[in-house]
């Protein structure tokens, strides 16, 4: 079958229909891989060999990155076409689902990462003293960004918080948290492909939901890394 433009292994049973649990339908992108994802049913297409040829002819021509409602580190503008927000990420890209958390605002605060490249994961939990939600919000990107040593595979990071995408993405101008703001982008340039994605909170993203669990269990001290 094909997930956005991309080849995938669908999960059926024996009659060859899809199995469906909530409007998701499991799939693969090898099957000998062991991460499964769940998305959506009506994302999943059959086959479209005319599609995948003219795909193939496209990033022979120019190898850009495909695009999506991300938005591009480095000073690139935001793109038109939204993403599948609950399908998963594309092999070959790292994805950080980032949060903050802040018991008082301000108050105990901590942070919550989830890193994911093809099969392998990364959970990061931290306890960062009394800041404000923004700020741990901040400090979470940051701590992602650091977490990730390899600057040439493309990067993913997610955010629930406006506050950091419109910082990191949409150029406002920090009022408060000047030299944390600084101190990201400049974590930012090491990377060859860095987007940045605005994504709702609670919204049934699996990741993020983990993300926000391990930012609020790190607000009382007692999380580590």
């Amino acid at each position: 079958m094909m997930f956005k433009g991309m080849k995938v292994w669908l999960h059926v049973d024996d009659e060859q229909q899809p199995v469906v649990r909530d409007n998701k339908v499991l799939i693969k992108y090898q099957l000998d891989q062991d991460h499964e994802y769940r998305v959506r049913k009506e994302a999943v297409k059959p086959i479209d060999s005319a599609r995948l040829r003219k795909k193939a002819r496209r990033n022979k021509s120019c190898h850009r990155p495909a695009r999506s409602c991300l938005a591009v580190a480095g000073g690139s503008s935001l793109t038109e076409e939204p993403e599948d927000l609950h399908g998963p990420c594309p092999p070959k890209i790292i994805a950080a689902y980032t949060d903050g958390a802040s018991s008082g605002n301000p108050g105990p605060a901590g942070i919550g990462v989830v890193l994911r490249f093809g099969s392998h994961e990364k959970e990061i939990s931290k306890h960062i003293g009394i800041a404000t939600n923004n700020v741990a919000e901040l400090m979470a990107i940051k701590t992602a960004l650091k977490a990730i040593h390899t600057t040439q595979i493309p990067v993913r990071l997610y955010t629930d918080s406006q506050y950091c995408f419109g910082l990191l993405s949409l150029g406002w101008k920090p009022k408060q948290n000047e030299k944390l703001v600084a101190a990201i982008k400049k974590l930012m340039e090491r990377f060859k492909d860095l987007r940045i994605l605005k994504i709702k909170a609670h919204d049934g993203i699996n990741d993020n939901e983990r993300a926000d669990r391990l930012a609020r269990e790190a607000t009382s001290g007692l999380s580590e890394q």
